[in-house]
């Protein structure tokens, strides 16, 4: 499947709530969602339309998968992961979608969102404990310390992001250090943590069939 190129705004819409794609305009007055909060087209505006179990089990895991910037290849991929683990697969799905670098970095507020995150890991901006890592969907732990490299500590996006984290709030298993530049992964994520309106049973159920 093609990476998609269109405008991200129209995913809000289609999907029927704020997922945050493109960083601080979401938190502003522009966002298309809040102007424009009905699905996308010439018919968006229609009402009660009914909608299969598939239906809404498809519209769940298209959400998250877009939430966090991934293709339908690597959402599965993650789900057999998920799945293979001890514990309930929903949960453990979401958790390790927080976990991803490009996630993480976003979480602790050095860029507006995951897309810039993983733009910004694959062109080397930050270090895990120490170490150059540019990889995107690679999954940090609880106690590395992930940090801004020195020379792209004046980059102007990254420098608006840590403006805003404020705002964005920051979750309680991170503990940022904005002066340095640096964060540290207090504890891995739990479900709790994660606050969007997320059915992840739905997923479950989909990828059961």
């Amino acid at each position: 499947m093609a990476r998609y190129t269109g405008s991200v705004c129209r995913i809000c819409r289609r999907e029927n709530l704020k997922l945050f794609l493109k960083g601080d305009r979401c938190y502003s007055d522009k966002c298309a969602f809040d102007r424009r909060s009905y699905v996308p087209g010439e018919h968006g505006q229609r009402r009660g339309r009914k909608v299969s179990d598939y239906g809404i089990q498809l519209r769940e895991k298209q959400k998250v998968k877009r939430m966090y910037g991934l293709s339908e290849k690597q959402f599965r991929l993650f789900f057999k992961r998920a799945d293979k683990q001890r514990g309930i697969t929903g949960s453990n799905l979401l958790v390790m979608l927080e976990r991803r670098l490009d996630n993480t970095v976003y979480r602790m507020g050095f860029v507006n969102s995951r897309t810039q995150g993983c733009h910004f890991v694959k062109h080397n901006h930050f270090l895990v404990n120490g170490k150059k890592v540019n990889i995107p969907s690679y999954l940090t732990k609880a106690g590395d310390v992930v940090e801004v490299r020195e020379k792209s500590r004046k980059v102007k996006a990254i420098e608006d992001a840590m403006d805003a984290v404020v705002r964005r709030g920051l979750p309680q298993w991170l503990e940022l250090d904005k002066d340095n530049f640096k964060a540290s992964i207090r504890s891995l994520p739990v479900r709790e943590d994660i606050t969007m309106p997320i059915k992840e049973q739905l997923i479950v159920e989909l990828y059961s069939k």
